[in-house]
């Protein structure tokens, strides 16, 4: 308990021996009579500080870490020196390597922030709703200028788990530039956890209420990154809970309900979806045109690849113009205008220093390439595998598993795999990827000739797609194994069908070729 109390500050370790001797003349100590701070902790690490130097302490006390920007601000200073010369004191530990170099001693912060202050001059709650106002407009200002000069990702999200930390758990009603933080968090795809740790401020039990905007901005983003290792079902009724509350500002609740409509379109509620969609695009800001994406993949899902690719002009790097192209020509068997328009979207992914997009971007473009070049395709896999390293992206590296697939078409393994990765996406609740997976199967057993198991996996893609999304993998397994359809299709095709049904035919010849699989 002693230890645990003590964060290993010598000065508490000393009164905590002393306390022990002293208890001991008369009975036995117990662990409870060292399950506090004692008052003479802060009396004694602040005995020697001037005035604005005790006022310093008390305001980095609300944050995880300092600069001696944040700490001046936080005091609502006018000059530095107060802080540095803290930071030259025992209680101030630091880390030269952190976004910011300085953190109070844990047992120090833990006497402030557990109401443990018996001193003097101890803060009235009104003081400590004022620190907490600056020290969240200090970080904002941090991240806006670091963010005008050099955008850092790291920044960005020490940022925010600070400045969520403090706006919840001092119930500051004004969100101010986390909204804009919020948007720049959700472009990149990256998804690193966020969740502030609860504090006795905000502890209300397993799960506290939501009933500041703090609170529920904390939980929009804690729930969109969380899809990445939640069924996605679950990943709507967080959202669904969240918007209930009505306490998200517009443009987060337009954020709220544009990852509730992704989550309705990877669950296959493709009328939810688009209608989803729909109003997130007639609201205009920031997600237009990521939702009028959106619309695009779903009229490309139901077949409607015309109308796709006429809204690709409209996108803009903002709608991911270059990967809907994309995946608007692979279906099409078109795989070097789809290889083109993927390696696009990478360069302006890395244009934009967008390292979640330019790996979505990657996989892709590895997928493309798999179905006509097993040995770029490896290569392609390999740069995919590095650059989803460290990010977050579930569907996206479960769809690079799919393209490993393809690569690997015609060899032995690949319907063992195929199985254990349909457990995977059904964990994930992601049922669109369950279609790639049989397309892929599809090829495979085109490819070996294995008229039995194509048939089988037709049949399967046929109750996948009995609904009309991705209705042309059906047509796509039909052109591989060189069958007729057996009524007319209902997709839209951007080119004659016959076209498209020669180039399918033709990849799987040249896999054969390649495999030297030889056909009775």
């Amino acid at each position: 308990m002693i230890t645990a109390r003590s964060h290993g500050l010598p000065l508490h370790l000393d009164l905590a021996v002393a306390r022990f001797l002293d208890i001991r003349r008369t009975r036995e100590p117990q662990p409870a009579d060292f399950n506090h701070t004692f008052p003479a902790l802060l009396a004694r690490a602040l005995s020697d500080l001037t005035p604005d130097e005790r006022h310093v302490p008390r305001s980095v006390s609300l944050l995880d870490a300092f600069d001696l920007d944040l700490a001046t601000r936080a005091a609502g200073l006018t000059h530095q020196a107060p802080a540095r010369r803290l930071t030259e004191r025992p209680i101030v530990h630091e880390n030269p390597y952190a976004p910011w170099p300085y953190h109070l001693h844990g047992a120090i912060r833990s006497a402030f922030t557990k109401a443990d202050d018996h001193t003097d001059d101890r803060w009235t709650a009104a003081d400590w709703h004022q620190a907490a106002t600056r020290a969240l407009a200090a970080l904002g200002d941090q991240w806006a200028t670091n963010t005008a000069l050099s955008p850092s990702r790291l920044l960005l999200v020490a940022c925010l788990r600070q400045g969520l930390r403090l706006a919840r758990d001092h119930r500051l009603s004004d969100v101010g530039w986390l909204t804009d933080a919020a948007h720049s968090y959700t472009d990149d795809s990256v998804w690193e956890p966020l969740t502030p740790p609860t504090t006795p401020a905000s502890a209300g039990g397993p799960n506290p209420p939501l009933d500041t905007p703090a609170d529920a901005l904390a939980e929009l983003l804690t729930a969109i990154a969380r899809r990445q290792h939640e069924h996605r079902r679950r990943t709507t009724e967080r959202l669904t809970a969240v918007l209930d509350t009505g306490l998200l500002p517009p443009e987060l609740t337009v954020m709220a309900l544009y990852y509730r409509v992704k989550a309705f379109e990877d669950l296959g509620q493709d009328e939810a979806s688009r209608a989803g969609m729909q109003a997130v695009t007639d609201a205009g800001g920031r997600l237009a045109p990521k939702a009028r994406r959106g619309l695009a993949n779903l009229a490309r899902i139901s077949g409607d690849f015309p109308a796709a690719l006429a809204a690709v002009p409209t996108l803009g790097w903002e709608g991911r113009r270059h990967r809907v192209d994309g995946d608007i020509h692979w279906p099409h068997g078109n795989l070097a205008q789809a290889v083109t328009a993927f390696t696009a979207a990478r360069a302006e992914a890395e244009q934009h220093f967008a390292a979640g997009e330019r790996a979505i971007a990657q996989v892709r473009l590895a997928l493309a390439v798999a179905f006509t070049d097993p040995d770029r395709a490896t290569d392609e896999l390999t740069l995919a595998d590095q650059l989803l390293d460290g990010l977050d992206q579930r569907a996206t590296t479960l769809l690079a598993h799919i393209a490993a697939l393809i690569k690997d078409a015609g060899t032995d393994d690949v319907t063992d795999r195929a199985h254990h990765l349909h457990t995977d996406i059904d964990n994930a609740g992601l049922p669109f990827l369950t279609r790639f997976t049989e397309l892929a199967l599809a090829f495979h057993h085109a490819v070996r000739g294995d008229h039995h198991n194509l048939t089988a996996a037709l049949g399967r893609l046929n109750e996948l797609t009995a609904t009309g999304d991705f209705a042309y993998f059906t047509d796509i397994t039909h052109f591989m194994a060189h069958q007729p359809l057996p009524q007319p299709s209902t997709t839209r095709w951007l080119e004659p069908e016959e076209t498209v049904r020669g180039r399918w035919e033709t990849l799987v010849a040249e896999r054969r070729h390649h495999l030297d699989i030889r056909m009775p």
